[in-house]
């Protein structure tokens, strides 16, 4: 973090309430307290960390959970300004840093709630949270301007930082920051009706555009501390592997070079995620150039781990036996599926591949870590802050409020940072180094060294009657489950790779859910939107399979097979239920919005998929042509019932780049084994889809609605790529069924 913003974070978080005139406002209100500084004899309210008015009007206000690029900051902070009714213009936006102080036991009291970015909960869990924020200041303002005008309370409103008599008379929040905070803490906040929100609804730029645009914005690899080493590693390329030999002469013999420090085989007794994922060998120099001189100066030979990585087509080789056999675990088992399937008037199968893939952030993981013997400090592009912190925790056996964890903005993260095994490596070498350590990856290792997107193949059979409505679905999903080696005991590892309760559970009588567990030596991690992600693909181009099969249209198949509105049990993130009339809705409007009824010509066609993914209803519709050894796409459109939303125009954002995300993943992206390691070692040898590859427009309809928000960040992505495939069958008759696309479409051509 740079020195300026660094100083900046330290007055908001440490010096709260000792700046004369200055409002400090925060939640829970279970946690409000006076608390008095003796040095400079003065009580200040202090609610917690999030709001601070200064005596000129300028309100600050604390944004919590790590911003990876979802727009969280800005959406965090129009939540309580909505509530404050501050004026937009003078709020100052600043990123927080991990919340968490000694229960008094030796172990962490986390002061600030949710600060984690996974599965699209920062938004929903901020509605929850940061409303009583700025109702509770709000709340002291009024209190004070009554005092200040003789007047009741009651009869006092707010306006853009403001509050107002009855008569017109006004007070500047500015004026009363000082004396709202010698009031008692409110006991109870009332919150806005939303009629009256003006800023909840509307669009908002991120606050960090204009610092992203002009190149100001400092990211966690642009943090330094005053006398770093740089440190970059070699790791064992092969997984679980070992050193087996090392000369580092020619490296110690560069100028700028420290040290050089070996790290083990990581002990597979602790969860994957918070501990290195390699072996390696370390070189810790004066700066980065000299540090990556000199790691390629290293002479090093690996073993093997016991167990060889092999690629998809080797895991998906036997599978024809495996399905044959014993599941892993039975999911869900609805009826007698054995039993409509001898009924059956006619049955559809099709087996589907969803290939490995890596996360790909522009980022590369890297921590900035300095160790001493009272306390220590983290600097790193976080998804998991808490993850982060009790890695620390584990390695040094400090304090919890010994523990410092800062989060600046991150160059992206679809689920890799969530795992913390760069600052496992960190916090180990500055511990060894007893300096400050800037820990730093390039991309190639990035590339081999992931926690990668599971590989996945879905069976699946559905039964039909005469009138063509299926009456039974079976469906076997074999996957290398990201849980593997995290610690769940094996009766468990399916969570992560099927939902129970996905359509169209619920709505077919007979309905069997199946897990078939494959084993795979490559780390597996959670990758955006997790297994709706991929289990989505299967599901939705099996749908228009049945629909060609039975010659029935693919938007009348879905919406015939949704029903009825109804509300179905949904266990697990996103439920208690799943609205099939909200879900429906979405469908409906993509294909208007694609022109569903209308013919196609000159070899183009249009696709349709819809899924629902923790708590959000997302359909997408695309148009495609195909001509000899080109696919185009031409229109795409994103429906969306997001809940209430709190910044549309962030909530557009979202949903275009989960859906461009989402194709350029489905088109060509794969990772590749040989000989036991990763083949790729950069973005020239994984392509992520050109402008020209992707639609120039992507149309999103966002749905009106007043319940709870969903977040949005996931939700555009496991519908993008069905709908893509989709599209391609109706230009050309040819069905691909696995992912990536483009190969497999030119292999059918």
């Amino acid at each position: 973090m740079s020195r300026a913003l660094d100083a900046e974070r330290r007055r908001f978080l440490k010096v709260l309430g000792t700046a004369s005139g200055a409002l400090i406002v925060g939640v829970p209100l279970r946690a409000l307290a006076d608390t008095p500084d003796e040095l400079l004899g003065q009580v200040v309210l202090q609610l917690s960390t999030y709001v601070r008015i200064e005596a000129d009007g300028t309100i600050a206000i604390g944004a919590r959970d790590p911003e990876i690029g979802q727009g969280i900051r800005t959406s965090e902070a129009r939540i309580v300004a909505e509530e404050m009714d501050a004026d937009w213009l003078r709020v100052r936006v600043l990123p927080l840093a991990l919340g968490v102080t000694d229960d008094g036991n030796g172990e962490p009291n986390w002061t600030l709630g949710h600060q984690e970015a996974r599965g699209s909960t920062g938004v929903p869990a901020a509605w929850n949270d940061l409303r009583d924020v700025g109702a509770a200041a709000r709340a002291l303002l009024v209190q004070a301007a009554a005092q200040r005008f003789g007047v009741a309370a009651s009869s006092l409103r707010t306006n853009l930082s403001q509050v107002i008599t009855a008569d017109g008379r006004k007070l500047d929040y500015g004026d009363l920051a000082a004396d709202a905070s010698l009031l008692p803490a409110p006991q109870r906040v009332v919150l806005k009706d939303s009629s009256r929100f003006r800023l909840i609804g509307q669009d908002a730029g991120d606050v960090d555009a204009r610092d992203i645009v002009t190149g100001a914005q400092r990211y966690a690899i642009d943090q330094w501390f005053a006398g770093t080493l740089v440190a970059v590693i070699a790791r064992c390329p092969y997984p679980g592997g070992s050193l087996k030999k090392l000369d580092n002469t020619q490296t110690r013999a560069i100028k700028g070079v420290e040290q050089v420090l070996v790290l083990p085989r990581p002990n597979p007794a602790l969860p994957l995620g918070t501990r290195p994922l390699a072996a390696g060998v370390a070189v810790l120099a004066a700066d980065t150039w000299t540090a990556l001189r000199a790691r390629d100066a290293l002479v090093i030979e690996w073993n093997t781990g016991k167990q060889i990585a092999l690629g998809d087509d080797a895991l998906a080789a036997p599978l024809d036996a495996r399905f044959d056999s014993a599941p892993t675990t039975m999911v869900r088992n609805d009826g007698d599926v054995d039993h409509a399937r001898r009924l059956a008037h006619r049955a559809v199968q099709a087996r589907y591949e969803i290939a490995t893939v890596a996360h790909a952030e522009l980022e590369p993981p890297n921590c900035l870590a300095r160790i001493e013997d009272d306390r220590a400090r983290i600097v790193a592009p976080l998804q998991n802050p808490r993850g982060a912190f009790d890695v620390v925790r584990r390695l040094t056996g400090l304090l919890p409020s010994q523990i410092d964890v800062q989060l600046p903005r991150s160059g992206g993260g679809f689920g890799r940072r969530l795992d913390n095994d760069h600052v496992a490596e960190a916090v180990l070498l500055a511990k060894a180094a007893r300096k400050p350590v800037k820990l730093i990856w390039t991309q190639a290792d990035a590339f081999a060294h992931d926690c990668y997107r599971p590989f996945v193949v879905h069976d699946l059979t559905a039964s039909l009657d005469r009138k063509n409505t299926i009456t039974g679905w079976r469906q076997r999903i074999a996957s290398t489950s990201r849980l593997v080696g995290r610690g769940e005991p094996a009766d468990r590892l399916w969570l992560s790779e099927v939902h129970p309760d996905d359509l169209p559970a619920g709505l077919i009588p007979n309905l069997q859910r199946e897990w078939f567990a494959l084993d795979s030596a490559l780390p597996r991690g959670n990758w955006r939107a997790g297994a709706h992600g991929v289990n989505a693909f299967a599901m939705q181009v099996f749908l228009d399979e049945i629909a060609h099969a039975t010659k029935q249209d693919p938007l009348q198949l879905r919406l015939d097979l949704l029903g009825v509105p109804q509300q179905l049990p949904y266990r697990g993130h996103g439920g208690p239920v799943l609205d099939t009339g909200r879900l429906a809705g979405v469908l409906k409007l993509a294909a208007d919005a694609i022109g569903w009824t209308k013919a196609r010509r000159d070899g183009h066609g249009i696709g349709l998929a819809f899924h629902f993914t923790y708590g959000g209803y997302v359909a997408h519709a695309l148009e495609v042509s195909v001509t000899v050894g080109k696919l185009t796409i031409h229109d795409a459109v994103v429906a969306a019932d997001l809940g209430r939303i709190v910044n549309p125009l962030g909530a557009r954002a979202a949903l275009v780049g989960a859906t461009l995300d989402g194709l350029s993943t489905a088109l060509d992206l794969s990772i590749t084994v040989k000989n036991g390691r990763i083949e790729q070692q950069g973005f020239h040898e994984y392509p992520l889809a050109t402008m020209a590859q992707l639609p120039r427009d992507v149309q999103v309809i966002l749905v009106p609605a007043q319940t709870t928000p969903a977040g949005a960040f996931e939700m555009g992505l496991p519908s993008a790529a069905p709908a893509l495939a989709n599209a391609i069958f109706a230009a050309t008759t040819v069905r691909v069924r696995k992912l990536p696309i483009l190969p497999e479409l030119m292999r059918l051509l």
